[in-house]
């Protein structure tokens, strides 16, 4: 280890100083059992433990790199006035890192219930089965997921090789939150996984043109604005595809308000205003499957909040986004696309296998063997997945039950890991 020379100047004296501090801070972050518990570690699958601490002890060794590399300026006798410059810049690096790991650590550290770890590696399973099934046929590579806990209504993905917080480190994995009071009723994890789908594929900005030209003909306003909701828009299309009408329930709960807050336009806001968004999720279920309770959902959110009570500079938009459902789930769904090789999204994934009616089917055929099956979870966990989240909804007496079996599902998909954590 190179040191900084012994100096009786008070200002070359106290940088040495602070060099030592962020070096030995810095190499401090290497242990990663200090971030997340040895326990938590193990409550990841080994091939998704080994990424992130990878990435994570890659990040702190450049960390660790540039520190060293301080001290060693100072120690050649650099001009002093330089090296602070560098020491400032290493000092918001630690914080970059630390922040990192940080993120990584809560999402993690969620992990040390057992219990709970089990549930979450069985969401792990559903994420990667969620981007296997387009991803696969479109021959892209598919990311490893991680799903983890937190507080909040919605919920949020950091995705894959996104340059983190110190726009160096790439994420290891799809990291994606779920909030705490949807773990019930996980299927948001299908919309986040679409945003990483849509990314990988080129889908938001195809969509965004495709939802722009079809609607220009009705106002150039409609067009501007559902273009720039197409992020959003492919992944409540992309959860639809997946799972059908479950996510609705769900989705409607957490964009509920008060009448003003579910007419609220909010500037540059990639999300739909809640009253369209949920009109568009009952119209792409309308569309594929017919008459459901998706219609009552609408009809409950058309009598709490009126579209006659939205405000002057929303109600024209609202009236004139539902009188275009028709064309935008159409474009949504059927409109063959570049993103998905030239194939509309339902040849990649296809709603009707995810109807009430295919679902009803799988469980009747399956009987008691649904949910043990080991098969049936690898074949269909998607399909099996959204026949549990909407147990609750069409037989609310029997929800606690339901909600129980969803999670006792979930917690066998994935196997117990190794404890091993380096």
């Amino acid at each position: 280890m190179t040191e900084p020379p012994a100096t009786t100047d008070p200002s070359t004296a106290q940088l040495a100083a602070e060099i030592a501090h962020w070096r030995f801070a810095s190499e401090a972050l290497a242990d990663l059992d200090i971030v997340a518990s040895p326990a938590a570690w193990a409550g990841l699958e080994e091939y998704l433990r080994m990424r992130v601490r990878d990435r994570l002890t890659a990040a702190v060794a450049e960390l660790s790199l540039e520190a060293a590399s301080c001290s060693a300026a100072l120690a050649q006798g650099q001009d002093p006035e330089n090296v602070r410059r560098r020491v400032l810049k290493l000092r918001r690096h630690y914080l970059q890192v630390e922040t990192i790991l940080d993120f990584y650590g809560d999402a993690v550290g969620s992990r040390t219930n057992p219990v709970l770890a089990a549930v979450l590696r069985g969401l792990d399973v559903i994420a990667g089965d969620s981007l296997d099934l387009i991803l696969r046929r479109l021959g892209i590579a598919v990311p490893p997921a991680i799903v983890y806990l937190d507080k909040g209504l919605g919920a949020a993905i950091i995705r894959a090789d996104v340059r983190l917080w110190d726009r160096t480190s790439l994420s290891p994995v799809a990291a994606i939150k779920l909030t705490r009071h949807n773990l019930s009723h996980p299927t948001a994890l299908l919309h986040e996984t679409g945003h990483q789908v849509a990314h990988l594929t080129g889908w938001n900005a195809e969509l965004g043109d495709a939802l722009a030209e079809v609607l220009a003909p009705r106002s150039r306003e409609l067009a501007e604005t559902w273009r720039g909701w197409a992020s959003e828009v492919a992944g409540d299309v992309h959860a639809f595809a997946q799972t059908g009408w479950a996510p609705l329930p769900a989705l409607a709960n957490v964009v509920d308000g008060t009448t003003a807050e579910v007419y609220r336009m909010i500037a540059r806001d990639p999300h739909p205003i809640p009253w369209i968004r949920v009109m568009f999720n009952a119209a792409l279920c309308q569309s594929w499957f017919g008459a459901g309770p998706w219609d009552d959902l609408a009809a409950a959110w058309a009598h709490r909040h009126p579209p006659d009570n939205a405000p002057a500079d929303v109600g024209p938009l609202a009236r004139l986004s539902v009188a275009a459902l028709d064309d935008i789930v159409q474009v949504c769904t059927r409109r063959p696309m570049a993103a998905f090789g030239g194939q509309p999204l339902h040849a990649v994934a296809d709603p009707s296998r995810v109807s009430p009616a295919a679902l009803d089917a799988l469980a009747r055929q399956a009987g008691p063997s649904l949910l043990t099956s080991q098969y049936l979870a690898r074949r269909e966990p998607l399909a099996i997945l959204a026949w549990l989240s909407t147990r609750p909804m069409l037989q609310p007496t029997n929800a606690t039950a339901h909600r129980q079996a969803l999670r006792d599902w979930l917690a066998r998909l994935s196997p117990e890991p190794t404890v091993r954590v380096a």
